[in-house]
């Protein structure tokens, strides 16, 4: 291997285009905005009872379905209560925080110019299917926390 090859698989940040700037400021603009939504929720400006619907899950079987909570964990992680965000529905917690991340990284490549090869070399080699299930995963497990303080409620 050539040392220009080695040395741009050493790089850790790359030179963005103006396409992938643009994409990043509307990742960071559409975070922002979803966090800035949450935070107004949060603090009772808006009601997002006008836009979820009740929990058919919870309704039927009397038991928090696979995302019980994620809401209400996304709210307290808007107001700035990260450690009870991940204790409400850990799922929940770690959403926020990859969402995060994509905004701090977001901004990095609209202001800078640079994005993080590493993420770009990841993203580029990790199949959907495998970050699916991971997603399903985290879920599950999130809901058996959820499931298991709800039934020793119960009992």
């Amino acid at each position: 291997m050539h040392m220009n090859e080695e040395s741009k698989k050493r790089e850790i940040f790359g030179k963005a285009s103006l396409h992938q700037r643009v994409i990043a400021c509307i990742v960071f603009l559409s975070i922002g905005l979803f966090f800035g939504v949450m935070l107004l929720a949060a603090k009772g400006k808006i009601d997002l009872e006008l836009f979820l619907l009740p929990c058919g899950f919870k309704q039927r079987y009397g038991l928090p379905c696979p995302t019980c909570g994620i809401t209400t964990s996304i709210l307290a992680f808007a107001e700035g209560r990260v450690f009870e965000s991940f204790y409400i529905q850990p799922a929940g917690g770690l959403a926020c925080v990859m969402l995060l991340a994509a905004a701090i990284l977001s901004l990095i490549t609209v202001v800078f110019g640079r994005y993080l090869c590493f993420a770009r070399r990841f993203l580029g080699e990790v199949k959907v299917r495998y970050v699916i299930i991971v997603v399903l995963i985290i879920i599950a497990c999130g809901w058996m926390v959820t499931l298991s303080r709800a039934l020793a409620a119960k009992g």
